[in-house]
């Protein structure tokens, strides 16, 4: 559990280094600031791979029979507020912070269905990240919503998220954590 804490901590501050740290970060220049932050969040992905999946099972709450299901849809939401960013349709328009919102999504989904300490600490932890980051981006900059795209590209997004939320599934079997089995009783 130490390494996946260390993985968090590690997380936060290279995703917050700039928004608390702006002179710093600036000084740095673009590109050696991207790559700091690259490297020291595979660093933090890896850490809070290994420390999960080593952490004993404590449990703290017991899930909800019927949370699979919401969890799945939950998931595949989240998978639609990542590439949301990147798209062109009507919803990256009403959205600010669709990366960071589909993290807290991808929070919540996985703490209904799993109620152990590790669970909580890295799924709450990554969640209370994205929080942060939303009210420390809002308090730093101003937003104009992009001019709305198609709602073509929010389908073809919609389509892909099915396409990728598949794969992701597909990674949870092939590791031993079947999503479509968990408190669906």
């Amino acid at each position: 559990m130490q390494l996946m804490i260390l993985g968090l901590i590690l997380w936060t501050a290279a995703h917050l280094f700039k928004r608390v740290a702006p002179g710093l970060r600036a000084r740095m220049g673009d590109i050696p600031g991207k790559l700091l932050v690259t490297v020291l969040s595979l660093a933090a992905v890896f850490l809070m791979v290994i420390g999960f999946r080593r952490a004993e099972f404590e449990p703290i709450y017991t899930p909800w029979p019927g949370m699979g299901h919401l969890n799945n849809l939950l998931m595949l939401g989240s998978v639609f507020l990542f590439g949301v960013s990147h798209s062109k349709g009507i919803v990256k328009s009403k959205l600010r912070h669709p990366m960071l919102t589909g993290v807290i999504v991808w929070a919540v989904a996985h703490l209904l269905v799993n109620g152990d300490l590790a669970s909580v600490v890295l799924f709450g932890g990554l969640g209370l990240w994205a929080v942060a980051s939303m009210v420390l981006i809002n308090a730093q900059d101003s937003w104009t919503p992009p001019v709305p795209g198609r709602i073509r590209s929010d389908a073809i997004g919609l389509g892909i998220s099915v396409v990728i939320f598949a794969v992701i599934a597909a990674i949870h079997i092939w590791l031993g954590h079947n999503p479509f089995l968990g408190t669906y009783g």
